[in-house]
């Protein structure tokens, strides 16, 4: 049970976080990414050291294969965090909701696509929806919503290549923030020198929550890593749906955004498809589970 509260945790975090991201309206998106990569590097840094011993064999699986799947990895998740600063700043949350709540089928997608793997008939059905869904909110809006996509790509992407990243998830974590550290840095000196960093100059309170956004990032992860180890993938999918669920609340009801009937359509066919995919996913877990249990008894 204790497992299910860390995943209830993290996920329940990840999605109040949103209201943490909005306390930086004068901040520039990028520079507050910068800051987060940082502080998280810092922080993952001071985990690993004070456990070295226990963890110190987990990166000798590492090869410059690997190395280059987390660099790519750091780059994806950048981008995604970026985006979604972006957004939290700019009155599409609701948006970036919608983006989280498709990229489980994204991924579905990207599985097809990249790893040839093959669909149900009901998985079929609810990738349809989804991308109904997002053709129906793009007559709606006039446009593509294309922050939803492009955080649903972007993590999509992150997932699969983590597919086949070989360490752990706080120290892929670290190495990914490894990567991405001194370019981050280099960037908040040369803001900082030229006169537009905000750190140290939008008044202490700014710079103490730009200091703790390493902890705020890493907090949620080693709940998530906690519940991953003490229960089943097929509850973790399941909860996943708390975070867009509180980020779309959040901007309906506390940022206020604008949601119409005609979007409230759009979320409903998207949100159709998830049931679907979540049932499916239920009925063939059911199903191997039994298979397991016959083949036991035979």
């Amino acid at each position: 049970m204790i497992g299910i509260w860390y995943g209830v945790a993290a996920y329940s975090l990840w999605g109040l976080l949103t209201l943490y991201w909005r306390m930086f309206p004068d901040v520039p998106a990028m520079q507050v990414l910068g800051h987060r990569i940082v502080w998280s590097f810092v922080v993952l840094v001071a985990i690993i050291a004070a456990s070295w011993s226990a963890r110190r064999e987990t990166f000798r699986p590492l090869t410059a294969r690997g190395v280059g799947l987390y660099a790519v990895a750091g780059g994806l998740i950048s981008v995604n965090w970026l985006l979604f600063l972006w957004a939290v700043n700019h009155g599409l949350v609701v948006a970036s909701s919608l983006g989280y709540f498709i990229t489980p089928l994204v991924n579905v997608v990207m599985g097809v696509v990249v790893l040839r793997e093959r669909l149900r008939a009901l998985q079929w059905l609810a990738v349809a929806s989804a991308f109904a869904g997002v053709a129906w909110l793009t007559w709606a809006y006039g446009a593509l919503p294309w922050i939803a996509v492009a955080l649903a790509f972007s993590f999509g992407g992150y997932g699969l290549v983590k597919k086949k990243a070989p360490l752990p998830s706080l120290e892929g974590l670290a190495l990914e923030t490894a990567v991405l550290v001194m370019p981050a840095a280099a960037y908040l000196v040369m803001v900082h020198e030229d006169g537009t960093g905000s750190f140290l100059r939008a008044g202490v309170m700014t710079d103490a929550l730009l200091v703790a956004a390493g902890g705020v990032t890493i907090v949620p992860l080693l709940l998530f890593a906690s519940a991953v180890r003490l229960v089943p993938l097929s509850v973790i999918g399941i909860l996943q749906y708390i975070s867009p669920t509180i980020q779309f609340l959040l901007g309906v009801f506390v940022a206020r955004e604008p949601f119409t009937t005609a979007q409230l359509a759009g979320f409903a066919i998207v949100w159709f498809g998830l049931i679907v995919f979540g049932l499916d996913g239920v009925r063939a877990r059911r199903a191997s589970t039994l298979n397991v249990l016959r083949g036991q008894t035979a």
